[in-house]
């Protein structure tokens, strides 16, 4: 086992995390993850249904993933990072 000295001389040398996507584009993907998400969900309750439940599932699949990351990126612009 490694001392304490020597695990906080290297947490001190690694470099700090940066994110692969800028801060300052949150604002723009949640508004067009969440506008997409609205889209499909009007599509989805609008729209006469089809005989294969195939198409309905995909739609729904989709939007469920362009909701969940639109809100993980309006929280992100707020400031509540999870």
């Amino acid at each position: 086992m490694s001392s304490y000295a020597s695990i906080t001389s290297l947490h001190n040398s690694l470099p700090s995390f940066h994110p692969r996507i800028p801060v300052s584009a949150l604002p723009s993907i949640a508004l067009l993850f969440l506008l997409g998400f609205f889209g499909l969900t009007f599509m989805f309750t609008t729209l006469p249904k089809s005989r294969l439940p195939f198409t309905e599932i995909a739609t729904v699949f989709v939007a469920s993933s362009l909701a969940g990351m639109g809100i993980v990126a309006l929280f992100c612009t707020v400031g509540v990072y999870v």
